[in-house]
C-alpha cells in the first residue's frame, strides 16, 4: 500500500514530444532516485544478513543482478541528460556508494532496534512484489501474442523460481 501511495504522489510522466526538453530535471531526478534506491538496497542487504547469512547471500546476488542493468540504464539517462561520460560515470559511482551507507546504517540500526528486521524485510519484499505486479508483468503481457517470446518469458520466470528454491535448499 505504501508503494502504491508513493507512486501516486510521484507519478512518472514519460514525454515523447521532441519540443519538451527536461534534461536538467531528468539528471537531478535520476541521481536523487538512484542514490535513494541504492541506500535502500544497502539497508535491505544488511537486514538480510542480520536475519540469516544465506538470506544475505541470496539478497546480495539478487540485488547485484538487478543493479547491473539498472546502473547501465542510469548511465545512459545521465549521458542523454547532457552529462559527459566521465561525469556520468563518476556520479553513478557516487550513487552506488549510497548502498554502502545504507548497509552501515542498517547494521547500526539493527544493532540498536530489534524491530528493524521485523519491519524492513517484509516492507522491502512487499516493494518487490508490488514492482513485479505493477511494472514487470504488464510489460510481459504486451508481447503475449509472440509465442516464442512468451515461452522465453515463462522459462525465465521458472528459472528465477528454481534459483530461489535452490537457495532455500542450501539454507
Amino acid at each position: 500500500l505504501v508503494f502504491f501511495i508513493l507512486e501516486k504522489f510521484i507519478h512518472w510522466h514519460h514525454c515523447h514530444k521532441p519540443e519538451h526538453h527536461h534534461h536538467k530535471a531528468l539528471v537531478f531526478t535520476n541521481i536523487f532516485g538512484d542514490g535513494l534506491h541504492n541506500f535502500v538496497d544497502g539497508l535491505f542487504i544488511a537486514a538480510s544478513y542480520m536475519a540469516n547469512t544465506n538470506l544475505g547471500i541470496a539478497t546480495t546476488v539478487a540485488v547485484l543482478l538487478h543493479e547491473i542493468p539498472q546502473e547501465i540504464g542510469d548511465f545512459g539517462i545521465l549521458v542523454h541528460g547532457g552529462l559527459g561520460r566521465k561525469t556520468a560515470l563518476l556520479l553513478n559511482f557516487i550513487c552506488a556508494l549510497f548502498a554502502v551507507g545504507g548497509a552501515i546504517f542498517g547494521l547500526l540500526l539493527g544493532g540498536v532496534n530489534e524491530d528493524f528486521l521485523r519491519f524492513i524485510l517484509p516492507f522491502t519484499a512487499g516493494g518487490f512484489i508490488y514492482i513485479a505486479n505493477t511494472d514487470l508483468f504488464p510489460e510481459l503481457h504486451k508481447d503475449s501474442k509472440k509465442g516464442r517470446l512468451s515461452i522465453l518469458h515463462f522459462l525465465l520466470i521458472l528459472g528465477g523460481i528454481g534459483t530461489m528454491m535452490l537457495l532455500l535448499l542450501l539454507e
